[in-house]
């Protein structure tokens, strides 16, 4: 049983865990088979960030140790590529600190995407920041096929996250890269201090807006950041919010990316048995990552589970 409507995620919620999970996993297998979506980022320009989010080390709001530098020459970029296609990831994104990328660095990042298709033969995206509808567009001439772009969190929340921007700005980019013809990934952080009725809401709205890929972050709590103090969720919290995206999304990949290693730790296999299927390896923006060799092992493991 996957959830469509109100009432149905309400039903749902009133389960047990153990219940929950085998559900999603059910909806999962019958969804997707065993297909398993691997992805791998660059922090391609880090630091100095003008937006306030509160659980990020490279706003310049904060005093923090987040390295501090510029958008990185083509050689690295392409490196940072290839290493991801031999490391197995599907898709290589591009991400860059910010509100948005403007002016030369945008130049710059469109004519990446182009040579990184044409040199190394991995599907590029993109974490850009807010852009307009016409740069979205000349990104997808350019190559990229999807834009990554979080809500972060539910729209009755976002105003205790961030403040510099507006939970409306961040839907409207999604839409525009939308309108310009592209894929989209969008997700959020868990443990931001929301509730489980904010992580449904935010499922909610992404469900309208029928994105292709949902990542699930979960809240590392970092020195210099006003979120450093935050309790971490237990980890029956997470595996039911899991189990809940995926049965609201029973056809789309449900990825884990940052903080999946510490808020999970040996409950990582438990996720995907929670109902996600995908994961982002080879470190993240300013945290190192598991060995992707043990994240293969892991992903071989649970496609025989699944596979019965």
């Amino acid at each position: 049983m996957s959830a469509s409507s109100p009432a149905e995620i309400e039903a749902l919620r009133k389960l047990p865990l153990a219940e929950l999970m085998a559900r999603a996993l059910a909806v999962k297998v019958a969804h997707r088979g065993d297909a398993f979506a691997l992805c791998s980022i660059i922090n391609a320009k880090s630091g100095k960030c003008s937006e306030d989010c509160r659980f990020c080390v490279q706003s310049g709001h904060y005093q923090t140790d987040a390295p501090v530098y510029p958008l990185q020459d083509e050689a690295a970029v392409l490196a940072a590529a290839a290493e991801a296609k031999r490391i197995g990831a599907e898709h290589f994104s591009i991400v860059t600190s910010g509100r948005g990328l403007v002016g030369r660095d945008l130049e710059r990042v469109i004519a990446l995407v182009a040579k990184i298709r044409e040199s190394v033969g991995i599907k590029v995206c993109a974490s850009l920041g807010i852009l307009s509808r016409p740069d979205l567009e000349r990104l997808r001439a350019a190559g990229l096929c999807r834009y990554h772009h979080n809500l972060e969190t539910s729209r009755e929340f976002f105003d205790r996250v961030v403040s510099t921007h507006s939970f409306a700005e961040r839907v409207e980019t999604i839409v525009a890269a939308q309108a310009a013809g592209l894929e989209v990934c969008a997700g959020g952080i868990f443990g931001l201090g929301e509730s489980e009725d904010d992580r449904i809401s935010m499922a909610r709205t992404l469900h309208d807006l029928k994105v292709d890929s949902v990542p699930i972050n979960i809240l590392i709590p970092l020195p210099g950041t006003p979120l450093a103090g935050v309790e971490p969720l237990p980890v029956a919290e997470i595996l039911r919010s899991i189990a809940l995206y995926r049965l609201i999304f029973p056809d789309l990949p449900i990825r884990l990316a940052a903080g999946r290693e510490t808020a999970l730790g040996d409950f990582l296999s438990s996720a995907l048995m929670a109902g996600a299927d995908g994961m982002m390896i080879g470190g993240y923006l300013t945290q190192r990552g598991r060995a992707p060799e043990a994240d293969h092992r892991l992903v071989a493991e649970i496609k025989r589970i699944w596979r019965g």
